[in-house]
């Protein structure tokens, strides 16, 4: 009977890779929007698209946790893969082109399937995997990290798809792919029986003086606790500084690289180089590093190391754009950082509010990162049109450091 149960915990490994492959989906708009832009789009409205998504995504996560008990895991990633797939299916069958199609299709629709199912693998695998949350939710999450790299290369330059069957075609493909994987992933997307842990595992999480045993906080319990907003507040700060780096990633390098005497040919392919190796792939390897080492470290101290190095680099980029090779080392260590909070952030909700609720309570922890999707790049944009991009780092950096002293004051939450 064990037996079934390892074999089980091994499906449940892949079956929430595949659903967050197919999830990553949101991160690969980008490889659309040279087409649209040709067809007359503009491109503010082509970011309006992934936004929208962002938005819907990070809400309806929030409906969702409140449905994983009532419905089940199984049922809500096979409705979260349905309606991503329909998404991406209508958009491509009322031509792939439309705006207003677009912004409801793949945006408001996308994005909310995306929110439907974005938590059920973190959620189900802590839950088999007591012994080893940071691996379990590093491995889902860097799923959908790596899953925007293939379906920008499948459409580009691996499969050419845009290039060989056009826009909507494309899109239709993707939808019924996004939906199959899903569904599929989600045959093995169910709690373990009550009570069940693995063999020889103890518990270490937060524990009562009085009883001994695991604290669980509802929803609404912990947002009554200070500990969810000095982690909350962290993870702004350090999502905000990613995601600011995210959007200058290119932009800002090659004015860098530019001054530095660099051509203005060179220097793009050098940024673009930056941003689609380096911070990309660093970005997928940090989810799974990070998740790895704070089983280890503890989900505190690996936050508190992992805040600390970045914001020291996000400050010191300012130094490394304009040189090719510190440029590159940069963007790395930034996306490496920027990929564990993750890993980090779904876990530390667990450790200091029960591995029971974490479907409840994580997509609220979750906000934050729409919080610092606004803050972080509206501040680069801001100061990028006053000509002192050093200083969004400067500033991103030092949030960042904010951040890693109010986890070094996070206390064990209690009753």
């Amino acid at each position: 009977m064990e037996n079934n149960k390892t074999i089980y915990r091994g499906m449940v490994v892949i079956g929430a890779i595949l659903i967050q492959l197919a999830l990553g989906a949101i991160y690969a708009w980008s490889v659309f929007t040279p087409s649209l832009v040709e067809t007359g789009w503009s491109k503010e409205n082509t970011q309006w698209v992934f936004a929208v998504g962002l938005a819907s995504f990070a809400i309806v996560m929030v409906f969702a946790g409140k449905k994983l008990t009532a419905w089940g895991p199984q049922k809500l990633a096979w409705i979260g893969g349905i309606v991503l797939g329909l998404g991406y299916l209508l958009a491509g069958l009322v031509g792939g082109t439309s705006f207003w199609a677009l912004l409801l299709l793949i945006g408001l629709t996308g994005g909310a399937g995306i929110g439907f199912a974005y938590v059920v693998p973190i959620a189900v695998g802590m839950r088999w995997f007591p012994d080893k949350k940071g691996m379990i939710t590093g491995l889902a999450v860097a799923g959908f990290g790596f899953g925007a790299m293939l379906w920008v290369k499948l459409a580009g330059e691996w499969g050419n798809l845009i290039g060989n069957m056009g826009l909507s075609t494309t899109f239709a493909i993707y939808g019924i792919a996004f939906a199959a994987m899903v569904i599929i992933g989600g045959l093995w997307m169910k709690f373990p029986p009550a009570g069940w842990k693995p063999k020889g595992f103890k518990s270490t999480l937060t524990a009562s003086a009085n009883d001994g045993k695991t604290l669980e906080f509802t929803s609404s319990e912990m947002l009554g606790k200070i500990q969810f907003y000095l982690i909350f507040l962290t993870f702004v700060f350090s999502a905000g500084a990613g995601l600011m780096s995210i959007g200058l990633m290119k932009l800002y390098p090659m004015e860098a690289l530019q001054n530095a005497g660099i051509s203005a040919t060179q220097a793009s392919a050098i940024a673009g180089t930056a941003m689609a190796v380096f911070f990309s792939l660093a970005n997928g390897l940090g989810r799974i590093v990070w998740g790895l080492l704070s089983d280890k470290l503890g989900r505190k101290t690996s936050i508190i190391i992992m805040t600390a190095t970045q914001g020291i680099i996000v400050i010191l980029f300012t130094y490394m754009a304009g040189t090719e090779v510190l440029l590159y080392l940069g963007a790395a260590l930034i996306g490496f950082n920027f990929g564990g909070n993750f890993a980090l952030f779904p876990t530390i909700t667990a450790d200091t509010f029960g591995a029971k609720n974490v479907g409840q309570n994580y997509p609220f922890v979750f906000l934050a990162y729409g919080v610092g999707g606004i803050l972080g790049p509206i501040l680069g944009g801001k100061m990028g049109d006053l000509g002192n991009f050093p200083l969004a780092f400067t500033i991103s950096g030092i949030a960042v450091l904010i951040g890693t002293l109010l986890t070094i004051i996070v206390k064990p939450a209690g009753k």
